[in-house]
């Protein structure tokens, strides 16, 4: 239910962050105030700012140094993490291996994914499976992600239970069978200028990343501070900036939490076009639902006055890995 929206909200969610395990949470005034924010971000454009998070300024940009210290790397360092299905989808991809609705995008990328093992979700997880790859240099790689990663999961854990409160429901409703062993996906992806994509082999095209929705609950975009390149479209089909604010996530709600709302809440279209001179690294969690959920739109009041079930139930993880399956070439 998106709306002619011409900027994007900005939220202060530190009263959420504090008191989201407080069993007494949807009584407290500064709590429900960012809960009256989120529906009212949520309903209107499907996308918001967060300030208030509580992970700190000097990790958000820690994260994408490192990543844009690995993607000034030679090709032939950076394959050494090479993506193939046989590594599960994940590792790096280089510019124009992405394709969003068959056109290729300006960016590359280092994807990752909740670990799956062999058999732990049968064979719907199987193209998944597998550990992530991540560089070895430098050594402290992994162990920076890991925590950003832990620090992202439980903040869009708490994001969630606001959004719970803000669809009618008790705080819990996205845990349990939902989301309470929640699948993740992160993204490490660099978008080069528009005067630095040289290779001939590459097909000239001005878009970073093309106009899609994500497939999950909860989107959190640690975005460069200074390169404005991420747009959103509104219901009149127009293109909203979502210029950085310095400290922030820009927020998002995907496919599976529109199903949630019963479309109260739009996964909204948005794409990435890097019109700068300058290099632009972003890095971009997904918090998902249980991977296996079969998710079908909550029982609360207000999803009910939105009229009759408007979704058939849709299974997360085949969701998921039927784009996963489509977004590549050449692998």
């Amino acid at each position: 239910m998106a709306t002619d929206f011409s900027t994007i909200p900005l939220i202060d969610i530190s009263s959420l962050v504090s008191k989201a395990d407080d069993p007494k949470m949807a009584e407290d005034p500064g709590v429900l105030e960012v809960v009256r924010q989120l529906d009212k971000a949520c309903t209107e454009a499907g996308f918001f700012y967060v300030t208030g998070h509580g992970v700190p300024d000097t990790l958000l940009k820690e994260v994408r140094d490192v990543s844009r210290r690995f993607f000034a790397l030679p090709y032939e360092e950076k394959a050494k993490i090479k993506m193939s299905p046989a590594a599960g989808f994940r590792g790096y991809e280089r510019i124009g291996e992405n394709i969003t609705q068959g056109v290729p995008d300006m960016h590359e990328a280092i994807d990752c994914y909740r670990e799956v093992t062999k058999g732990m979700f049968g064979d719907l997880g199987k193209v998944l499976e597998g550990s992530n790859q991540w560089p070895q240099n430098p050594p402290t790689f992994k162990a920076l992600m890991d925590e950003y990663i832990s620090l992202c999961t439980e903040l869009a854990r708490k994001i969630m239970r606001g959004i719970a409160l803000a669809l009618g429901g008790s705080p819990d409703e996205f845990e349990g069978q939902r989301a309470g062993n929640p699948f993740w996906v992160m993204r490490l992806i660099g978008y080069p200028g528009v005067s630095s994509v040289n290779e001939t082999n590459i097909l000239k095209n001005d878009i970073g990343c093309g106009a899609h929705t994500d497939y999950g609950l909860l989107t959190l975009l640690n975005q460069d501070d200074d390169i404005n390149a991420l747009q959103v479209r509104n219901l009149s089909g127009e293109w909203i900036s979502a210029p950085p604010v310095p400290g922030s996530f820009v927020c998002n709600i995907g496919d599976m939490l529109k199903i949630y709302s019963n479309g109260l809440y739009e996964s909204t279209l948005h794409r990435v076009i890097n019109n700068n001179s300058i290099y632009r690294v972003s890095v971009v969690y997904f918090y998902e639902t249980n991977f296996d959920t079969a998710v079908e739109p909550l029982d609360t009041h207000k999803t009910r006055a939105n009229g009759n079930k408007k979704f058939e139930r849709a299974v997360y993880g085949e969701h998921l890995t039927s784009k996963v399956l489509t977004n590549f070439v050449d692998l």
